[in-house]
């Protein structure tokens, strides 16, 4: 799959999410077989740009594969500045928020809010497409709610004024996370434009990438919460595209090191108070099947210095590789 200059090493991405792509999960995720990464969103407004969240946001150094990054705002000119200052930062690409649904970014009329304008929409894609000489991308939703689905006539738009390639997630503003993603509207967006579709939304395991891909006819798919605490899933999807066989999941030991490599980055990106918080929902998320009582994650959880963090998951996994052991012991 190719997206202006850039051809990916695959059609799999990992997706835009606040608080959680940021350049160690980027990195990792990376790593595992995602063709491409795409930041956390980055506000338009100049005078947050400063703070250490955006500054964590836009830290890009030594990051490997084509730096793409994702901007949100409402007004036009703001939007144009943002691409520029970011693609003199660094990125490769830049991409165009209009799908989180968050009420928060929805209420500064950002995101999937755009979806009710088409007029604006219009002049925020002129506006960043002619502010930049690197690849343009867009993120939406179907619309803004299911009586309005909207994104086959914004994908049009996009098509038109620039857009190099369009991610849909198969869910309106008002569906927020609930329910389940569709992809009809995607593939009738598919259907309309010819430039690559990519499609998001409910996309967990290898067969279902497959599934999706087949039904929408898109270029490539896009995986979000489907990748948290399960960063491998690029490397399942990947083989199964190829090759028609179901990778497992990987060993504990596999496990243990991803998890204690990926919380050791965090430790070290943020420094050992905020890495301490910010680990521990990554961990939830890795040790969900294995932790179901919980009971680790609240001890963990009362963690607050780094190296005892990575000490007690590592005595974690011992005590979970101990216990498989003696569950496969011809012994047991």
């Amino acid at each position: 799959m190719q997206i202006g200059p850039y051809q990916l090493d695959n059609n799999l991405m990992l997706a835009p999410m606040a608080g959680v792509t940021d350049r160690p999960f980027r990195q990792l995720c990376r790593r595992m077989g995602a063709g491409l990464v795409v930041s956390e969103m980055l506000s338009s407004n100049p005078k947050v740009w400063n703070t250490a969240k955006s500054m964590h946001r836009m830290d890009h150094s030594g990051e490997e594969g084509i730096r793409s990054v994702q901007i949100a705002g409402a007004d036009p000119e703001l939007m144009a500045q943002a691409a520029r200052f970011n693609v003199d930062n660094g990125a490769q690409i830049v991409d165009i928020n209009m799908g989180c649904p968050a009420k928060k970014v929805n209420k500064k009329l950002a995101g999937s809010a755009l979806l009710q304008y088409p007029d604006l929409v219009e002049s925020i894609v002129k506006a960043v497409v002619a502010a930049v000489d690197v690849p343009v991308t867009l993120k939406i939703r179907t619309g803004w709610n299911t009586d309005n689905r909207n994104g086959v006539d914004i994908a049009q738009i996009a098509e038109q004024n620039g857009i190099q390639s369009l991610a849909v997630h198969g869910r309106t503003r008002a569906c927020m996370y609930k329910g389940y993603a569709e992809y009809d509207t995607i593939r009738k967006i598919k259907a309309a434009i010819s430039i690559p579709v990519i499609a998001n939304g409910d996309i967990t395991s290898a067969q279902k990438a497959r599934d999706v891909l087949d039904y929408t006819g898109a270029d490539g798919v896009m995986i979000g919460r489907g990748a948290q605490g399960n960063p491998w899933i690029f490397k399942q999807i990947q083989h199964f595209l190829e090759t028609g066989e179901t990778l497992e999941a990987p060993p504990l030991s596999e496990q243990h090191q991803v998890l204690h490599e990926h919380v050791a980055n965090v430790h070290a990106f943020y420094g050992d108070i905020s890495g301490v918080r910010i680990a521990r929902k990554h961990v939830g998320w890795y040790l969900a099947e294995h932790d179901k009582e919980r009971q680790f994650r609240k001890t963990f959880n009362s963690i607050e210095q780094a190296d005892l963090q990575l000490d007690a998951l590592d005595d974690y996994f011992q005590a979970l590789q101990k216990r498989e052991t003696r569950q496969i012991s011809p012994a047991a």
